[in-house]
């Protein structure tokens, strides 16, 4: 009777390897998605910065170690718009949302990427019109409503080089593409978005010293997401984005996981 008890508690627990161990390689998307692409840079002392203060004001200190003490520990700091990182309307509206209290459902959003990639390589300076929305739509449909846009203008392949990548010329102003001020308003009021997205490091266009693009849509609780990396690999429509912030209290914006789910 022991060795048939014992026995039968090796076949059980075989049987429960086996099927664990086939449970986490048929990882199955839902939705009928095919495929998850991550639209978020690494987070590195390589970071290209908004301003070259913020490189020194990323830390990262080892606490622990698996070789002294078992176990692997890090202490990090770095600016809440540093990398890939979203900005919630608290940035520039006071007493709207902060990065903490964005709902959630709004987090969660169709997605469409709008390409002007061919216009800004002899234009860094060029802005989303609306214009460019209009020829979109003509081959793609109306931007639907609750969408979060998505702006490729290119300027990931410049990612590795924070010279490039923020392009300042000798009086330090920067330069790379952003929206327009009319395109952003007409993604706000006539196609009601949730939030803009953009490869570069502001919505705003690089020689912008005012932000008037920040200053329109988040004081109407667009949300923004900027150094958005991968976004040549999504197609202009049929995404899902998911939006994955750090929920920090009373954070004007912080460090986002960006996936996108593509049919």
């Amino acid at each position: 009777m022991k060795i048939q008890t014992f026995v039968i508690g090796c076949a059980l627990a075989l049987a429960l390897l086996l099927f664990a161990q086939q449970r986490r390689s048929d990882a199955v998307l839902p939705g009928g998605f095919h495929a998850v692409m991550d639209l978020t840079h690494t987070i590195n002392d390589k970071v290209p910065p908004f301003s070259m203060a913020q490189s020194a004001d990323y830390k990262v200190t080892v606490e622990d170690t698996i070789e002294r003490n078992k176990v692997f520990v890090r202490k990090f700091s770095m600016p809440e718009h540093y990398g890939t990182h979203i900005d919630a309307p608290a940035h520039f509206a006071k007493g709207l949302w902060t990065v903490d209290q964005i709902p959630p459902e709004r987090l969660i959003a169709p997605m469409v990427v709008l390409d002007i990639s061919s216009k800004t390589r002899s234009n860094a300076d060029y802005q989303l019109s609306i214009e460019d929305i209009a020829a979109w739509e003509q081959v793609h449909g109306q931007i639907p409503g609750n969408a979060v846009v998505m702006l490729n203008t290119g300027w990931g392949a410049h990612w590795n080089s924070i010279k490039d990548f923020r392009n300042a010329d000798a009086k330090g102003v920067m330069h790379f593409p952003g929206y327009s001020v009319d395109a952003a308003k007409f993604l706000t009021e006539a196609r009601a978005v949730l939030g803009l997205g953009i490869d570069t490091l502001s919505v705003d266009y690089g020689p912008a010293s005012d932000f008037p693009v920040h200053q329109y849509t988040m004081s109407r609780s667009v949300y923004h997401l900027e150094d958005v990396a991968n976004l040549d690999l999504v197609p202009p429509t049929g995404s899902t984005v998911v939006v994955a912030p750090i929920k920090l209290e009373g954070g004007s914006g912080g460090p986002v996981r960006i996936l996108a789910l593509v049919r």
